[in-house]
């Protein structure tokens, strides 16, 4: 996506800053619209995989479903480490905050919102 006469800070498949315009796969905001833009962290939920393995020790103390208790204590710890936040490009707009990017990789959504700081900065 090219605009005439535009800086562009930013652009790769899913998303383009310039200086008058923020584009995503799903929706272009105006950059004089927006106020600010920081990385919100998504924190997830570890409690289901905790109770997994918790689960998993109690069937530790019976004999017959030992081994049962040991693969269910392995699930839960692989379930719990696979859980990863999300970070996402917040925006401050007179509407109010929006989440307009979420990604699990933090360097990338780092990438947009210094781009974004950027064109806010260059817009004045």
């Amino acid at each position: 996506m090219e605009f005439q006469n535009e800086v562009q800070f930013y652009q790769d498949s899913s998303v383009t800053v310039t200086q008058s315009r923020f584009v995503t796969h799903s929706k272009t905001y105006a950059m004089r619209n927006i106020s600010s833009v920081h990385i919100f962290e998504i924190i997830k939920s570890k409690t289901k995989a905790v109770v997994t393995i918790v689960f998993g020790l109690f069937l530790l103390f019976s004999k017959d479903i030992f081994w049962i208790g040991l693969i269910i204590i392995a699930l839960g710890i692989w379930w719990f480490t696979a859980i990863k936040n999300e970070y996402a490009v917040r925006i401050s707009t007179n509407a109010g905050e929006a989440n307009s990017i979420i990604s699990k990789d933090k360097k990338y959504i780092q990438k947009i919102v210094s781009a974004l700081n950027e064109a806010i900065i260059h817009r004045g």
